[in-house]
């Protein structure tokens, strides 16, 4: 019980200081206009919500210049004294916590709040615009939808890590703030459920009809459904729903289908163009980023020029890519898989997704065994014997005489992980053939995705059992680097099965021939 006081003392202190940290909010964050200025005029009061966009995450390097997924399974950080490694160690708490979005997400509740409260029966003159005014209002009423989907997704980002947290949907004073309870995390589910609900009746599926046709990355009917499905989903995974209660399980396969039935996303014909690409017909939702070289800075491989290494995927990871020929685990002896040739016959999404040794990477041949060109004993080299290559653009050019920058688009949803929630909660209600109401079954979903990565089906006549578990390494291989499996591990209650953390050691012989040893390591 006292570690829990101190967790809530921790986090209304911080929601104080969020409070009286935002005076700034008073003004316009680009002119300093009073806010009676600000929401008086159209264009002010959208770029005002715009930058509500702004507090949307992402992960590119999001803790100390490592991705989350160094506090998974999926990878392991280059360097042992980053942050990330005190997830690994345990090094962690109220106190002394890692990955803290708190103040951010409140700052961005506030800021929607605000926009909210201002924007209400706001009208505006009509001769103050040279655009056409009818679609001028049809944008306008179409903001306080766009912001509440915004406050939606915040609190979903705070219930994920706090579980019960103080619901606010005013503009609070510091006195509020001081006096503010935290709700439980299924009031928090639940407004956002009815959020979604609400919003997604009046959001658009596109804004191709608005007169801003060439905006995009706003809030859309789809992005609210899809977030209404992945809050369900995590309310009905084994860390929250506690006696399994089915019905919870229906909802969240209900919201997926949603989704799917708006006809609205296609999967990416390539694995490869699902990241990094803001026309993609598969993205719903997202975070721009504008022209940077950093994530590339901090995941090049040794041994290219600018590069420092980074987040670097674990064998684990290597180990969940099927063999595409057959679709069996390489532990299947009848897999046709060969420790000696490891990278052989695998599904494609291994490497479009991972650099391995012998991958050509701006031209040159990866060399990560010992003693290669981007292997150990040089610093920074990779520990686990891998790069990353999903999300790192390759055209970026990090010499000093010549370095470029490029646009980065985080996916924050897309159809794909839609498929994967929905399988999930339907092979848990119904199990893996039986569509019930819904018509789509859970292996009829899990094939499309498997279908676009050029992946044998998953065989029929699978128990739920076997088809969780297989469906667990399909989201693994998936979603890889995506932010999920730091979450999935968690929702799933199945931490104790992934703090083995393996590498791959390749050396080369005096003959040239290169060998390969996988070795437990790490945690």
């Amino acid at each position: 019980m006292k570690s829990l006081k101190h967790i809530h003392y921790f986090l209304l202190t911080l929601l104080i200081l969020t409070v009286s940290s935002c005076n700034y909010l008073e003004y316009d964050e680009t002119s300093f206009n009073r806010k009676d200025d600000v929401f008086s005029d159209f264009n002010r009061s959208k770029n005002f919500l715009t930058g509500i966009y702004n507090y949307l995450p992402t992960d590119f390097n999001s803790i100390d210049g490592a991705m989350r997924a160094s506090a998974s399974d999926e990878a392991e950080h280059v360097l042992d004294l980053s942050n990330i490694q005190r997830f690994n160690q345990g090094r962690y708490s109220a106190l002394q916590p890692i990955d803290n979005v708190w103040g951010e997400m409140y700052s961005g509740i506030r800021a929607a709040n605000m926009f909210l409260k201002e924007t209400e029966g706001q009208e505006f003159l009509e001769d103050q615009f040279n655009l056409d005014y009818a679609q001028m209002i049809e944008q306008f009423n179409n903001y306080a939808y766009e912001a509440r989907f915004l406050r939606a997704f915040f609190y979903f980002e705070l219930v994920k890590r706090y579980k019960n947290i103080p619901l606010i949907t005013e503009v609070l004073t510091t006195e509020e703030a001081i006096n503010a309870n935290q709700n439980t995390f299924d009031e928090v589910v639940n407004f956002i459920i009815s959020e979604c609900d609400a919003i997604a009746l009046e959001l658009p599926d596109d804004y191709s009809n608005f007169s801003d046709v060439a905006e995009t990355g706003r809030a859309t009917k789809g992005a609210a459904l899809t977030l209404k499905s992945r809050m369900l989903l995590y309310a009905a995974s084994p860390l929250h729903n506690t006696n399994n209660d089915i019905s919870i399980w229906v909802d969240a396969a209900s919201a997926a289908k949603s989704v799917i039935d708006l006809n609205v996303y296609t999967l990416e014909n390539n694995y490869s163009n699902v990241v990094n690409n803001f026309t993609s017909n598969e993205l719903i939702f997202e975070r721009r980023q504008g022209n940077t070289n950093d994530f590339e800075r901090r995941n090049f491989p040794v041994g290219y020029e600018g590069g420092n290494t980074g987040t670097c995927p674990t064998q684990n990871l290597v180990d969940t890519y099927e063999m595409q020929s057959n679709g069996l685990a390489i532990t299947d002896p009848a897999s046709g898989y060969d420790p000696q040739a490891p990278y052989s016959g695998r599904d494609p999404r291994l490497q479009q997704t991972i650099i391995v040794n012998g991958s050509n990477w701006k031209g040159q041949t990866v060399e990560s065994f010992i003693g290669g060109a981007n292997g150990r004993p040089i610093t920074n080299a990779t520990k686990t014997g891998y790069y990353l290559k999903k999300y790192v653009i390759e055209a970026i050019n990090l010499s000093p005489t010549n370095t470029t920058s490029r646009e980065h688009t985080w996916v924050l949803f897309r159809y794909g992980e839609v498929l994967l929630n929905y399988a999930e909660a339907m092979n848990e209600a119904y199990g893996p053939e039986n569509g019930a109401a819904f018509g789509l079954t859970a292996l009829d979903a899990v094939n499309q995705v498997r279908q676009r990565a050029n992946m044998p089906n998953f065989p029929a006549g699978l128990s739920q059992s076997e088809f969780r578990d297989k469906l667990r390494n399909e989201r693994m291989v998936e979603l890889a680097f995506e932010d999920h499996r730091f979450w999935d591990i968690r929702r799933w209650k199945i931490g104790q099965q992934t703090t083995n953390i393996f590498q791959m050691e390749i050396t080369q012989n005096n003959g040239g021939m290169v060998l390969f040893l996988k070795k437990n390591c790490w945690r």
